[in-house]
């Protein structure tokens, strides 16, 4: 009985294996496909966007991108076990190789900002400052919207395929690829708090509290490095806020006001929302539109450069000043457009700001592909 059991269970692992391979096979035969149509439309993009395609690193980010389409189209079809190997490895490297082209291309934004201030480059002018100009120019604001959303989208795509490969190894029952079925925001939340803490006491010495109120029991299908990433942001400028406006030197920690994280509770609701509250002085309302701008920061130049330095080959961290590269919030928001969801900020000025996060539970929301 003994070994008639034992052969049953080898039969089902065998199947259960060939099963997985099967489906690996499946998928990395999707991205042999999608990967190199979408690598080609962000190419076209970087050679016609006006004004950055010129800068060395959006030139070279085109170069990587460029680098990355060639390799897959003289990959063989993935359409067995040894090839969807190599093919693993191929886009493994190609992840990896990519993971810098987010502050790449800041580092571009920065470049034109540097170029404008010396005056190699003119603008068409409407009116306006030079500065005021740059940070309003719609067709450069378009570009960046499409190359970001695409960006994520061919991160999402890789990401999950080689987290559905590193299951087969390293099962976790929460996880389906770099889906948490079961995403805790109070758990994340919590984890943005310690790391926001971290980079505001780095700066200012110290750092105001977080009270989290809603249902901490709440637990939906997500991302969990991409709802880190937003609330990790909206965190940081939040406890930059109110460090800012009460003055490090003119407030003991114990009097400044706390910061206040809304978790929506229900499963009947729509969207779970998270609400980040500060009072930390608010933002003018003609400031409002600039505040999603990849081209607007306030931050000195030699902070910029500094932040350039730091973050030069990863996506996001804490290894950063609270204030640098000016693409944390729009990157945000595409973060959450992504699977459907929204970013808002409501602020009044001498008070504080708002932000509303909306997220979808993921399994009915359709990819917002650009063109």
């Amino acid at each position: 009985t003994t070994t008639a059991n034992s052969d049953t269970n080898t039969d089902t692992s065998n199947n259960d294996k060939a099963a997985t391979q099967q489906v690996l096979i499946q998928v990395a035969s999707f991205l042999y496909r999608e990967l190199p149509a979408r690598l080609a439309h962000r190419i076209q993009d970087l050679d016609h966007v006006p004004y950055m395609s010129n800068m060395p690193s959006v030139r070279n980010v085109r170069d990587t991108y460029v680098s990355s389409f060639r390799e897959l189209v003289s990959q063989p079809i993935p359409d067995g076990p040894n090839s969807e190997e190599q093919f693993a490895k191929l886009v493994e490297g190609i992840y990896d190789r990519h993971a810098g082209v987010l502050v790449s291309m800041a580092r571009g934004a920065f470049e034109l900002r540097a170029a404008l201030r010396k005056g190699e480059i003119t603008l068409n002018k409407r009116g306006g400052t030079k500065m005021t100009e740059f940070a309003e120019m719609e067709e450069l604001h378009d570009f960046l919207d499409r190359f970001y959303i695409s960006r994520i989208g061919i991160r999402v795509l890789i990401g999950q395929y080689l987290a559905l490969r590193r299951s087969r190894t390293d099962t976790d029952p929460d996880y389906v690829g770099i889906i948490g079925t079961y995403t805790n925001p109070y758990e994340i939340v919590t984890r943005a708090i310690d790391d926001a803490t971290f980079m505001c006491t780095r700066k200012y010495g110290d750092a105001p509290d977080v009270r989290i109120s809603g249902n901490a029991e709440l637990t939906f299908p997500y991302v969990p490095t991409h709802l880190h990433y937003i609330l990790l942001e909206l965190l940081k400028n939040s406890m930059r806020a109110t460090m800012d406006f009460h003055g490090p030197d003119g407030a003991d920690v114990d009097d400044l006001p706390p910061i206040e994280v809304v978790i929506s509770n229900g499963k009947e609701h729509e969207d779970v929302v998270i609400k980040v509250a500060d009072e930390g002085g608010g933002i003018p309302r003609s400031n409002m539109k600039k505040i999603w701008s990849y081209l607007f920061t306030t931050a000195d130049p030699a902070i910029q450069e500094g932040m350039i330095v730091l973050n030069e080959n990863v996506d996001h961290g804490i290894d950063s000043p609270l204030a640098g590269l000016g693409y944390g919030l729009p990157i945000s928001r595409s973060y959450a457009q992504y699977f459907g969801g929204d970013l808002s900020i409501m602020s009044m000025e001498g008070h504080g700001t708002d932000a509303f996060v909306h997220l979808v539970r993921l399994g009915n929301t359709r990819e917002p592909l650009p063109i």
